[in-house]
């Protein structure tokens, strides 16, 4: 009894060291784990054709609201609504009889006056050699001098009437003041209408040119200016840089504008300033209020580097930077430099170079330093493994 207790003491201390070694060899074949995909794409240089893209409303070159000048009943009514009409146009006519009978009035005080003129002045000129000869005294000359400047200034006076009733009464037809195209009728026959009222009774627009006011950040502003310097943006008329317009249907407006880089302000909540475009419209296609979208081509680069949207990180400073992938297969961070976005894709100043492998998928699991597994990202977004 005794010999076979002491020998299974013996036995333990094997059967453990026996277990020991099997786990370590079990921890010793234990297979590595297999490096994480990560998605790539090589950026190569290439042409680009860049522009600066630009939501905007259209104006009116000339806008006129068309008041009444004088009060009175509108009688008539000359024009076609929505027609174009010429400056100087008859538009309306308002009940001229009590402007006439002021105006003749006016003209009848003007003969009075003129006739009260030549008796005084006839006095006067047989009082001026009597006076001189001391045969009227100096008072009675005195008298008539008077009476003759106060008969010219009576005369100047009705003249004035005479001119003012003659406005009241031609102000009794409405015009147009501009050339332009009429809006609908905001006033009927019979109406009665004050003189300087706020409410218009029509408005003439003119739509060829019409106008185009985009807004426009500095950052923007002050490239465009540079590019304009420097010749790299089309010029049309002087110092004004080519623009063309996409309707709010998505179609392109087929006729070009003129963009002038000329305003002075910036708005400080939103860092923008608008600026005006001048597009013909001959046509009469746009209309002010349409919204638009502006585009200014600013020419091709023939050695751009792109980058999708995706493969652009900020660390805590708000720094671009992205992932490559470098000929260890290891990820590696490199700051860019932007210069904008265009459709899906980033342009990069500086930071990348031709044949960088740039990490686009899986850069949640991926960080510097680290072995991966890369796949290239073909055009047609299959994947292609690679070495």
């Amino acid at each position: 009894m005794k010999t076979s207790t002491s020998l299974s003491l013996r036995l333990i201390p094997l059967a453990l060291l026996t277990l020991d070694l099997g786990g370590c060899k079990h921890k010793a074949d234990a297979p590595k784990s297999s490096p994480q995909e990560a998605g790539y794409v090589t950026v190569h240089p290439h042409p680009l054709k860049t522009s600066t893209s630009l939501p905007g409303r259209t104006g009116a070159f000339e806008q006129a609201p068309v008041r009444p000048q004088v009060g009175g009943v509108i009688l008539q009514r000359t024009f076609e609504q929505g027609t174009d009409v010429k400056k100087g146009q008859l538009l309306y006519v308002i009940n001229p009889a009590p402007f006439k009978a002021a105006y003749d009035q006016a003209k009848a005080q003007l003969l009075h006056a003129q006739a009260a003129a030549i008796s005084i002045k006839a006095q006067l000129d047989r009082y001026r050699p009597l006076a001189a000869a001391h045969a009227v005294s100096s008072q009675e000359y005195d008298n008539t001098l008077s009476s003759a400047k106060q008969a010219e200034a009576d005369i100047a006076q009705a003249k004035a009437n005479v001119e003012s009733a003659a406005v009241n009464l031609d102000w009794t037809q409405v015009r147009s003041p501009i050339d332009g195209r009429i809006g609908r009728m905001l006033v009927t026959p019979g109406t009665l209408v004050t003189a300087g009222q706020t409410t218009e009774i029509a408005t003439v627009t003119r739509l060829d040119p019409i106008y185009v006011d985009v807004n426009l950040a500095t950052t923007d502003m002050l490239r465009l200016r540079r590019e304009l310097a420097s010749g790299k943006l089309e010029k049309v008329s002087g110092e004004a840089a080519a623009i063309q317009l996409t309707l709010e249907d998505g179609s392109h407006y087929d006729k070009p504008g003129q963009l002038r880089l000329t305003e002075v302000t910036v708005d400080p909540a939103t860092g923008t300033m608008i600026v005006r475009a001048e597009f013909p419209n001959p046509d009469h296609l746009l209309m002010p209020g349409m919204y638009v979208q502006a585009e200014i081509a600013e020419g091709i680069d023939p050695n751009a580097i792109t980058i999708p949207q995706p493969a652009l990180q900020r660390d805590n400073k708000g720094e671009p930077f992205v992932y490559v992938i470098d000929q260890d297969n290891k990820i590696a961070n490199r700051s860019v430099q932007l210069d904008r976005a265009l459709g899906g894709d980033w342009v990069v100043l500086d930071g990348l170079k031709d044949g960088d492998r740039v990490v686009v998928e899986g850069l949640q699991k991926v960080h510097p330093g680290a072995v991966v597994k890369p796949v290239e990202k073909t055009a047609d977004n299959q994947p292609a493994h690679a070495g």
